[in-house]
């Protein structure tokens, strides 16, 4: 059976291209505070995407897939 939508999967490959794009930044005061932020926000969607699938109700998936959609947005800005 294959999978219409890989999404999981591709936030997870996002994060992990999130981690080799923080590695090469300067090393730096700005270039860790830059690559911090970018790592945090950068590899929290998976993980809220996975705690939507587990919500105990129709809302809750909405809210926890809205903050997966608030931090891709912080990190691609």
């Amino acid at each position: 059976m294959t999978r219409q939508y890989d999404i999981e999967e591709r936030l997870i490959r996002f994060a992990v291209s999130v981690c080799h794009l923080a590695e090469t930044l300067p090393r730096n005061r700005v270039g860790y505070h830059i690559s911090g932020q970018l790592v945090r926000s950068g590899t929290s969607p998976a993980a809220n995407y996975a705690e939507a699938q587990g919500a105990e109700s129709r809302r809750d998936f909405v809210h926890k897939m809205r903050l997966c959609l608030k931090e891709l947005r912080e990190t691609l800005v």
